[in-house]
């Protein structure tokens, strides 16, 4: 092993989390939870959709539908026997940067679950037959996708906003990209981007720190050291996309506008200003949106983080005949949070803020996947005390300036699946938030 040091000490934490890089430079980090019986744990490989090339799209998704397809060692029946004959539950899950393979399990049974979890990574069988069903599988996904507009409209915002991009495109794929990948496909990109550099291992609860580096570093030493090649950078354009040919009861819709990469300095102030703006029952938009008009039930704002970009967004789900003033309503509030947010509304966002952190201590699931994504974006575990203060540090000018500068910052993205003059209406006022 490389070498076995602690994370910084946290009050929240009796122990601060371990941390071991074995020698071909995959990471191991845990974080003993001495008040649990279970352990989460699992794989997070610093590679998803934003990786594949134009060839490759959906393949980040497919491959992680096949790691429980078939080892060298196991067939896929004796994965989920194994894990369920201890009561455990195994799962993974495909997004714009990061993959996860994930179990929970009594603590006596990690070795097990770690062996699993490393077999389907470093000897997958990606048998023929399986990969022709899981080709189904996932064409049935996406259809599943087409026919949900609540999802569908985010899709069309991802690449509205970063139009012709890895990271714009859907992580499902379409079916003739999924359909084309076979074995030999799947190896290449595996060989390719699954390098231990952007690997981690981490485990949270009922865990002991020594188990998971002896099992790490049986399973998972073969990985060839080095680094994954750069995925292309994100490049925020924004646009209207306005999806129609299909009858629905609601106009589904998105606003949005370039955000910052998670590790901008301004990320605190950011989100700060998104739950002022539309973070809860007692936010701006959900206030006046929902409670003073009555134009939906669903409104909020979201900011999505990217290594080197970023995205801000509001969603509604309104009637037809309500969407220009919704979106009239949406653009005036943004402005009107920039200028007149209040000390009572900053600190309820830092509250929503400080909880939002706090809740992920009470799960060995959330701890173990948050411990993974700071280990993959900065390196380091981050204290929640760090975090806690930088939020603190916000202060109502931080937060408006943040505003300022979002709205500043070029074209809003508009997305709307629904009645196609009264979006293309709607499209106009959203125009409104443009700058010079």
């Amino acid at each position: 092993m490389s070498g076995d040091t602690n994370g910084q000490r946290s009050g929240i934490f009796s122990k601060a989390p371990r941390i071991t890089e074995l020698d071909n430079g995959v990471t191991v980090i845990s974080d003993a939870m001495e008040h649990l019986a279970t352990a989460s744990l699992g794989i997070w490989a610093g590679v998803g959709a934003r990786d594949e090339q134009a060839d490759e799209h959906g393949i980040s998704h497919l491959l992680e539908h096949m790691a429980f397809k078939g080892t060298r060692r196991r067939s896929a029946r004796d994965i989920a026997e194994e894990i369920e004959a201890v009561g455990g539950d195994i799962n993974a899950a495909t997004s714009v940067e990061h993959t996860s393979y994930n179990a929970r399990v009594l603590g006596e049974d990690v070795p097990l679950a770690l062996d699993v979890l490393a077999d389907i990574l470093a000897e997958p069988a990606f048998d023929a037959e399986e990969l022709e069903r899981e080709h189904n599988v996932i064409v049935q996904e996406i259809g599943a996708a087409l026919d949900t507009p609540d999802d569908l409209v985010f899709d069309l915002f991802q690449e509205r906003a970063f139009p012709g991009q890895p990271i714009g495109r859907s992580i499902l794929g379409t079916p003739g990209s999924v359909r084309s990948f076979d074995a030999a496909r799947l190896r290449t990109y595996m060989g390719r981007t699954y390098r231990p550099a952007r690997m981690i291992v981490a485990g949270a609860g009922a865990v002991e720190h020594e188990r998971l580096v002896e099992e790490a570093a049986k399973r998972l030493g073969g990985f060839a050291a080095g680094d994954k090649p750069e995925p292309v950078p994100g490049r925020y354009q924004g646009g209207t996309e306005i999806g129609g040919g299909r009858e629905l009861e609601q106009a589904h819709l998105l606003i949005g506008l370039e955000g910052l990469s998670y590790k901008d300095p301004g990320i605190h102030a950011l989100q700060v200003f998104c739950n002022v703006l539309g973070g809860g029952m007692s936010s701006r938009l959900f206030q006046e949106v929902r409670e003073a008009r009555g134009l939906c039930y669903a409104v909020y704002a979201f900011h999505w983080g990217y290594a080197d970009t970023g995205l801000f967004g509001v969603y509604a789900g309104t009637d037809g005949g309500d969407v220009g003033e919704l979106v009239d309503v949406v653009v005036d509030q943004i402005a009107a949070s920039v200028e007149e947010m209040t000390e009572p509304e900053l600190a309820r966002s830092k509250a929503q803020a400080k909880v939002g952190l706090l809740a992920a201590l009470e799960s060995s699931g959330a701890r173990a996947d948050q411990l993974a994504r700071q280990m993959l974006a900065f390196g380091r575990p981050i204290p929640l005390e760090e975090i806690v203060s930088k939020v603190e540090a916000v202060t109502l000018e931080d937060a408006r300036a943040a505003g300022r500068a979002l709205i500043a910052g070029g074209r809003p993205t508009f997305t709307a699946l629904g009645p196609g003059k009264p979006l293309e209406s709607a499209a106009r006022i959203a125009e409104r938030l443009s700058v010079g």
